[in-house]
């Protein structure tokens, strides 16, 4: 975007842009298919066979962890990577230097932030945590596992940075943890193939007892994976969030009494 286009201009090139896409939009909206009807027999054999051989209600979560297991253990992998990526392209410019003073450039001061902003953010970073947690742990149950559970949880940790500034998130958020969290759960998800393996089964086949369908703790196996999800998302998005928070902190040369 060229440094002197104004608001006006930007504005017109997006809707421009949108009036450019908005036929395909259209033309895919009219011709998705009803809700609940689709032409693939896949999803009817999974409602059909999961409730009885894996004791889950939940049947993405019987994708993602059992029918293609294998599969969700590759993206996994692919988050630790686009991780790793992020961390070391952002850590050129700062290095391996950390502190907990925010940076603050000439022209782009920090604004003070408002009672009712902090207080949001105190009352709502708990909740959003809690909530996280409830998502991830009835993945077996309900709509809902280590995937999206690991998202809120690390959103509801951004709201410490929105409430308390870079240094109230740097007292409670640490990058090592964080870090130690995303390899941990993606070494916990593998590890259980590993296991199933020594035991002379399938790679993650299940060899743990299943439990009872509609119960919190069903699936077998598939608990202990859906953990090592939660943690690897929860753990890679707080990493990518303070990489980039600890972005702010630089003061570029140009700037610099």
């Amino acid at each position: 975007m060229p440094r002197g286009m104004t608001p006006r201009a930007r504005l017109v090139l997006f809707a421009l842009a949108g009036l450019c896409v908005l036929p395909g939009v259209m033309h895919v909206a009219l011709h998705m298919p009803q809700f609940g009807a689709h032409p693939l027999p896949y999803g009817d054999a999974i409602n059909a066979a999961a409730p009885g051989e894996r004791h889950l209600t939940n049947m993405v979560s019987a994708v993602n962890f059992d029918y293609r297991g294998f599969n969700t253990l590759g993206e996994e992998f692919m988050l630790l990577c686009a991780v790793t990526g992020v961390t070391v392209l952002l850590r050129g410019q700062r290095g391996e230097g950390r502190s907990a003073e925010p940076g603050v450039t000439p022209g782009r001061p920090i604004p003070p932030r408002s009672d009712g902003v902090v207080l949001i953010c105190h009352l709502g970073g708990p909740v959003i945590l809690l909530f996280g947690l409830y998502v991830a742990l009835h993945a077996m149950t309900t709509p809902g596992g280590g995937f999206q559970g690991g998202v809120i949880i690390a959103s509801g940790a951004l709201l410490l940075f929105l409430g308390d500034g870079y240094d109230g998130w740097h007292r409670m958020i640490r990058s090592e943890a964080m870090d130690a969290c995303e390899g941990a759960g993606a070494a916990l998800y593998a590890a259980c193939g590993f296991a199933s393996v020594l035991l002379d089964l399938p790679f993650l086949q299940d060899f743990l007892p299943l439990g009872a369908l509609g119960d919190l703790f069903s699936g077998g196996l598939m608990l202990i994976e859906n953990a090592g999800v939660t943690l690897a998302v929860g753990g890679g998005f707080a990493v990518v969030f303070g990489k980039f928070l600890e972005e702010t902190r630089i003061i570029p040369e140009a700037y610099k009494p």
